[in-house]
């Protein structure tokens, strides 16, 4: 048997009525009777799946089923229900900023009244007078910070404990929104394109680095406040087509409007990122909140991130502190024509522990498999049968080759995976992936 269709058989499911054909896109094995939104994480799929599991909102009743085509309805939908078993369904794009009659809202609605000027702050605060020494103090700090609470107060949306929220079609999706799972338990999030969380007012940090930089607020996706048990699947997360390399220069530094895509931190817990697209984004996957223990991160941030392609992104895909993090059966990839700068992919940062295995990577010239990973004070990372453009490659070896005595990673022998679904051959995963992550289902519900 030929083996894509080997791998096909293994893991082939029949579809929710109205999904894109597709053999591996949901491990779960549900039927055509279960329909997408009533679909529950099964059992041994990665760190979501430990104890309880994850249901999200599945057992709701008839009453707490919404279908949802603006940003008031799907607001009302998580209001009403509270942390009752719910499923909201997303029909169409909706948009962030907008005000409640659904007009659009632009930065310098947020920025009437505020006395803030992107002018005047630029004059304030440039270097040449400045200086760079200090943060920026001041009235237009202060007004921007008014400005930036604005725009917060209207796009960051939290998404409550027990509930399930798809996409209708696939080509559903939220836009400009800064989502949170702050807190929350069983939660699942599927078959949306999540974009371009842009921030109105990033603030100018001249200490940031040799050069400063600009920093915005937003992810797309932030699982935080012990947050657990959390299933991430068949989404997109992008910034198209609003990037940071078309953002202008200012002070030197790229006008920085977004920050991280999902970014697990502060104490959460049991997390699987799986069947979802990241494309042309900087900071991608941030798991774990500073290198201090204050923020209850030691003996948390367990997240598994498997058959997921990663394209044109820059960096932390993931970088991980404290946490017990699976990355396995993932495509990295990047093109020649990339506008987002590669930087690396797997960073180790304190007290970390990830497990990279059967991963592919496919880079262009110039990038060598030493760059794949970058140590953040980490001491240790296991790497297995990954592949570097079809030819396995052993990753940390490769890395502690080109990497000063200082800077040596170990093999992580302190777990070992167990909550898994198949692991395919490394070479196998590029054409296994290709039409089987992003949004490609259909959900019930008519609008």
């Amino acid at each position: 048997m030929p083996a894509a269709l080997a791998v096909a058989g293994a893991l082939i499911i029949s579809a929710p009525a109205g999904a894109s054909p597709n053999p591996v896109a949901d491990p779960a094995a549900q039927t055509a009777q279960t329909p997408l939104e009533r679909q529950v994480l099964s059992q041994g799929n990665g760190w979501a799946s430990e104890g309880t599991g994850t249901t999200g909102g599945t057992a709701a009743e008839d009453a707490h089923v919404y279908d949802v085509s603006t940003k008031a309805e799907l607001l009302a939908a998580f209001a009403a229900a509270g942390t009752q078993p719910k499923i909201v369904r997303v029909h169409g794009t909706i948009d962030a900023n907008t005000a409640p009659d659904g007009s659009p809202l632009t930065c310098e609605n947020y920025a009437e009244s505020t006395g803030y000027s992107l002018s005047q702050y630029l004059q304030d605060f440039d270097p040449a007078t400045y200086g760079r020494g200090q943060a920026p103090a001041g009235p237009q700090e202060s007004a921007r910070r008014i400005a930036a609470a604005n725009q917060a107060k209207n796009i960051r949306w939290d998404i409550p404990s027990n509930t399930t929220i798809v996409g209708a079609t696939p080509d559903s999706g939220i836009s400009g929104a800064a989502l949170r799972i702050n807190g929350a338990t069983n939660v699942i999030v599927r078959n949306l394109t999540v974009r371009d969380a842009a921030d109105c007012f990033p603030a100018w940090d001249p200490t940031d680095g040799a050069e400063g930089n600009w920093n915005s607020e937003y992810d797309l996706l932030q699982v935080i406040n012990q947050a657990t048990h959390v299933w991430i699947d068949h989404n997109e997360f992008t910034d198209a087509p609003n990037l940071d390399s078309s953002q202008p220069l200012y002070f030197g530094r790229h006008y920085q409007v977004h920050d991280g895509a999902v970014d697990v931190t502060n104490g959460s817990d049991l997390v699987t990122m799986s069947f979802n697209r990241f494309a042309d984004h900087d900071k991608l996957l941030l798991i774990g909140s500073t290198d201090s223990p204050t923020r209850g991160d030691p003996g948390k941030l367990r997240v598994t991130i498997h058959h997921n392609v990663f394209e044109n992104v820059g960096q932390r895909a993931p970088r991980v502190r404290f946490g017990q993090v699976d990355v396995y059966n993932n495509h990295f990839k990047v093109t020649e024509d990339s506008t987002v700068p590669y930087t690396y992919t797997l960073g180790a940062g304190f007290d970390s522990h990830v497990h990279a295995e059967a991963n592919a990577f496919t880079l262009p010239a110039g990038i060598d498999a030493a760059n794949i990973i970058r140590r953040f004070k980490g001491t240790a990372i296991t790497t297995t049968a990954n592949a570097v453009n079809g030819k396995i490659t052993d990753l940390r070896g490769a890395y502690n080759a080109a990497a000063a005595p200082v800077d040596q990673l170990s093999g992580d022998t302190s777990w070992t995976p167990v909550l898994r679904t198949r692991v395919h051959p490394a070479q196998a995963v590029p054409t296994l992936l290709q039409d089987s992550t992003g949004p490609i289902f259909t959900a019930g519900g008519e609008l």
